[in-house]
């Protein structure tokens, strides 16, 4: 299952070999969710049944949240033709009402979410080009009923732009799916995932991760500084979380509860060699349309702590038995 929309350095190329070796974990635990690429393309047949998610992105928790409670709402704000007005208008809403109804709200009631928000702000940022969809750290705003451009203001405020027009659209804007069927399979989905909001520690501490007899656990921290990236793709971006990442995936991956996978950039982790590295080429998009970023699409790598499956063995494995058993039956 897609997401319903596009999300620098998602990682649904690579959710198979994932799966493949987490295997079917009865907990899983996404600390940094983005577009939930890996937990939607978890196999069918996985009989797991708790999963957690985290983001430090409001915008990111209330979508999900808000999602899973009330799919037809959240899609009634997000049907809508892409327009450059409302797209600017929309965005100035976003990032100073919303953002205030947010912070009053969403830290505090687990149990509230904004609709409206997450409609306004999926249609957005599948109507944007490139970063800074929601961050705050345009010049235009809004001042006196005025939209004016004042750079020295470090209110929020947005970049304006013309939207996608590139072709039928992308994420919730693409054609042959009816959005309001593809928001209730989705809100189908996430009935049972626990949506939290904050920082991603919070979701690893021994108490988070005591359920389930063999817990899962994707690591897919924003790439740290020496990765050489852009450091606006998100608008909450952090150029050193990674490393705090690495540290607790290694401090942690000889647990033999632990299934860890953790994604980043081959030169910016150092890890045990009793860690399976796998390196994997990224596909085109928004974040690789520079030349320095298209060779970094050349340098991903995930790396799996030593109580994965090893899908490579298990194969062979199995195509031994398969062959003594052959060799049995003649």
């Amino acid at each position: 299952m897609k997401a319903p929309f596009v999300w620098f350095g998602g990682k649904r190329t690579v959710a198979n070999e994932v799966w493949e070796s987490l295997g079917d974990v009865q907990s899983y635990v996404e600390p940094f969710a983005g577009s939930l690429a890996i937990l939607l393309e978890r196999p069918e047949t996985h009989t797991g049944t708790t999963e957690t998610v985290n983001d430090l992105d409001m915008y990111i928790a209330n979508f999900w949240r808000a999602l899973s409670c009330d799919p037809e709402q959240v899609a009634y704000y997000a049907e809508w033709p892409v327009n450059e007005c409302d797209l600017h208008a929309r965005h100035l809403w976003l990032v100073n009402e919303g953002q205030r109804q947010m912070a009053n709200n969403l830290l505090i009631d687990p149990a509230w979410y904004d609709a409206k928000i997450a409609g306004w702000w999926v249609w957005g940022i599948n109507s944007w080009i490139g970063s800074g969809w929601c961050s705050g750290k345009g010049p235009w705003r809004v001042v006196d009923g005025q939209f004016v451009k004042n750079k020295g203001d470090a209110g929020q405020g947005i970049n304006r732009q013309l939207p996608h027009l590139g072709d039928a659209g992308q994420g919730i804007n693409r054609q042959n799916q009816p959005l309001f069927d593809y928001m209730f399979l989705l809100a189908e989905r996430l009935r049972r995932v626990r949506v939290a909001c904050g920082d991603w520690s919070r979701v690893v501490t021994d108490g988070a991760l005591s359920s389930g007899a063999m817990v899962g656990i994707f690591l897919d921290p924003p790439y740290s500084t020496e990765a050489h990236r852009h450091l606006d793709l998100y608008s909450v971006d952090s150029g050193t979380v990674a490393h705090d990442v690495r540290r607790w995936a290694i401090a942690n991956g000889d647990n033999p509860r632990y299934r860890i996978v953790l994604a980043g950039y081959l030169e910016e982790h150092a890890m045990p060699d009793s860690w399976r590295v796998m390196q994997w080429k990224a596909a085109g998009g928004y974040g690789n349309n520079s030349m320095t970023e298209n060779a970094n699409k050349h340098r991903e790598c995930l790396w799996f702590s030593p109580n994965c499956l090893d899908p490579h063995v298990q194969k062979g494995l199995f195509d031994m038995q398969s062959a003594g058993q052959k060799n049995y039956e003649k």
